[in-house]
């Protein structure tokens, strides 16, 4: 009898997902746990096991289709089967954890796709150069295929830069690329943040010459332990303290209950720029930990954002967000509210400027400060004095260290 296997549910909302790779055909055997398929979501890409043992009856969907939650994948012939049912691998029985191969894993079973691994980039170049990727050597973690192995995959009759400007002669004067789902959710979110919500952006400039020499000193302390220690690790925990005393940027609005929501614990998002679009993993509690393990899960979540490692769970429950555009290029921004949260703080990049100290002018180190608030929820006020804490602790860092301790 045949089985259908519908589309599950991974949690967090997601509707949908669209299909990146087969790893099954019509009439292929498989046993529980078999790899089937991959898919994108907004959040993860993640391979979808089989429930059941039998054979692959029927397939629905092709590479770059969008499937919504609950649409069938799959029809599994079952031997000796003497009922027809579906499923969907959801709720207490589905668990997700990111993998070594830069997948999510589903379910407690175990994974046995024969398949090569591969990013999705290296499998679209190898297809179109006529390079079967299962005879390519990876080079990137577990043997995963990147798009640098397939330029320098070594084939008898073609040169690696023949087929490098082959790939690019062959193309057209446009190049039309199919919208992933982080894009697609990345485009739904601004614009849902942007017609519901009243921004206001306010900018300032704080001086941290004291911050450069804390960070100048203890560089290389957390170096020795694997740890990168930058600027951002004390941003996120001065607004973390902000955040406690200014509780109305922790906060959101409730209008179909007419009331507001405060947040009594302080989890930060950091917007990541990820090779595929922008992620913003969560900073859990970042008042209740040290500067050290701010700075260890910061590098830890952007390593595992731009591998597309990611968790659900890295990225559940953000109160606030900062992003940090200074690392790559400009001053000041209006960052977008990541809705429904109240603010955003933007980190532009760090300048020397002569300023004026006692009766001098000395170089100061500046770093711009952009803030954007719903100003439904926060005046300019209480946006003011919550700006000008998080510059309080900046300027000074021992005061940040010690005010809670």
């Amino acid at each position: 009898m045949k089985f259908v296997f519908n589309f599950p549910d991974l949690g967090e909302g997601l509707e949908e997902g669209s299909i990146l790779e087969w790893f099954v055909t019509e009439g292929d055997s498989v046993k529980v746990g078999d790899s089937l398929v991959q898919m994108e979501t907004d959040k993860v890409v993640a391979d979808i096991p089989s429930p059941k043992n039998g054979t692959i009856a029927v397939r629905y969907g092709n590479v770059g289709d969008v499937i919504r939650v609950g649409s069938p994948l799959v029809e599994i012939e079952m031997e000796g089967a003497a009922v027809v049912g579906t499923m969907e691998l959801a709720g207490e029985g589905v668990v997700m954890a990111a993998s070594e191969e830069g997948v999510a894993d589903l379910g407690q079973m175990p994974s046995a796709s024969h398949k090569v691994l591969a990013t999705p980039v290296a499998r679209a170049m190898a297809k179109e150069m006529g390079i079967d990727i299962n005879y390519v050597p990876g080079s990137g973690p577990s043997g995963r295929v990147k798009k640098e192995d397939i330029l320098n995959f070594k084939s008898p009759s073609v040169k690696p830069d023949e087929r490098r400007d082959s790939f690019i002669n062959e193309k057209e004067d446009v190049t039309y690329k199919p919208l992933t789902q982080i894009r697609k959710t990345i485009a739904k979110n601004m614009l849902h943040s942007k017609h519901n919500a009243a921004h206001m952006a306010i900018f300032e400039e704080v001086e941290i010459s004291l911050l450069k020499e804390v960070v100048t000193k203890y560089k290389p302390k957390f170096a020795a332990k694997d740890v990168k220690l930058t600027y951002l690790a004390f941003v996120v925990r001065a607004v973390a303290q902000a955040l406690k005393q200014h509780p109305q940027l922790n906060s959101q609005i409730d209008t179909e209950n007419n009331r507001m929501i405060f947040r009594n614990r302080y989890h930060i998002g950091i917007a990541v720029d990820a090779t595929d679009g922008l992620v913003v993993p969560v900073i859990r509690d970042a008042d209740r930990i040290s500067i050290f393990e701010i700075a260890k899960k910061i590098g830890e979540l952007a390593q595992k954002s731009r591998e597309r490692e990611l968790a659900l769970e890295d990225m559940k429950e953000g109160s606030f967000t900062i992003t940090s555009f200074g690392s790559i290029g400009g001053i000041f921004a209006t960052p977008v509210i990541n809705y429904p949260q109240a603010g955003i703080l933007g980190i532009g990049r760090i300048l020397k400027t002569p300023i004026v100290k006692g009766d001098e002018i000395v170089i100061g180190n500046i770093m711009p400060l952009s803030l954007t608030v719903d100003h439904r929820i926060v005046d300019g006020g209480e946006t003011t004095r919550f700006v000008k804490r998080v510059m309080e602790y900046l300027s000074d860092p021992v005061a940040l260290l010690m005010d809670g301790a």
